[in-house]
């Protein structure tokens, strides 16, 4: 593990449900709102255009993908794969440097324990502690027969894996190394259809599903279809209380999660919505990930 500064900027189909189903593929259903602790308060007011104050910019050419954790602490990956933390207004706090090299496809840092590392190349799931110490290494090519697209950590330690070689959503006990239980994606598909998923995220006891050719497919915790939300075109989304957030036709668009209403917020002023990759909100500040870097808002 080493340790590494930041360079810091100036300021600035026919859809057919699976049993468990509550609502069509193509429909909308309200799930039961349950907030795990330590979440962000659900009342936590949106940012406004006018409240978008420039924190710092942090020079990152290329990034790969960020994820923040529940005490607001960001981690991205740089073009070299390394992992890198960071304070909530962006100080660098430490580095993990693989010890041999992948592209990481995902990094998931809402658990409260550990944070999971996932690369796409080798078909690799890594486990780290807050320090960025090694917890665990998994090769998934030994427990799982095809190809793992994406995958996350559940807030329970077991793992979610998209397998796009079978067309199944796989849960895997990283401790007993073994798959706890599959659910079929092919009927919810549809024939002659052809899925892009590209992200994967559990979030108070749902687990969400982007494809970004026609949506994001919802499941509880246990695996179980629920509904798919028709927001396609996207490459990941991200959460903020009891509301979903993605990025689309250069607004941020807000789904709550129990009333089923959208609203979009204007993106801060001078920030081109082409060069973002990824967005994250915490409590107090505001996370884009573009080519250049990350740019650190307080909201």
């Amino acid at each position: 593990m080493a340790a590494c500064l930041l360079p810091l900027l100036a300021c600035a189909q026919a859809n057919v449900p699976a049993g468990a189903s509550v609502a069509p593929a193509a429909g909308l259903a309200p799930v039961e709102s349950t907030r795990l602790p330590g979440q962000i308060s659900p009342t936590a007011p949106a940012p406004a255009a006018a409240t978008w104050l420039p924190i710092k910019a942090l020079g990152l050419p290329a990034p790969g993908p960020a994820s923040l954790d529940r005490r607001g602490t960001l981690y991205v990956a740089d073009r070299d794969n390394n992992l890198r933390q960071l304070s909530r207004e962006g100080a660098p706090l430490n580095t993990y440097s693989p010890a041999q090299p992948g592209h990481v496809a995902l990094i998931e840092a809402w658990n409260q324990n550990s944070l999971l590392v996932f690369y796409d190349d080798r078909q690799q799931v890594l486990l780290l502690d807050r320090f960025l110490a090694p917890l665990s290494e998994i090769r998934l090519a030994d427990y799982v027969d095809g190809t793992v697209r994406t995958a996350t950590l559940a807030p329970d330690g077991l793992l979610w894996l998209l397998d796009e070689s079978t067309l199944n959503l796989r849960e895997f006990d990283p401790q007993a190394l073994r798959v706890v239980q599959s659910t079929p994606l092919d009927l919810l598909i549809g024939r002659g259809a052809r899925p892009d998923f590209r992200f994967l995220r559990q979030y108070q006891n749902n687990v969400y599903l982007v494809d970004r050719a026609s949506g994001i497919f919802v499941f509880d915790n246990l695996g179980n279809y629920r509904k798919k939300l028709p927001f396609a075109g996207l490459d990941n989304i991200t959460f903020r209380g009891d509301e979903l957030v993605y990025l689309s036709g250069g607004l941020l668009h807000f789904f709550h999660l129990y009333n089923l209403t959208e609203r979009t917020q204007a993106l801060p002023d001078g920030l081109d919505a082409t060069t973002v990759r990824q967005v994250l909100l915490g409590d107090d500040f505001g996370y884009f990930i573009t080519a250049a870097g990350v740019q650190i808002y307080r909201l």
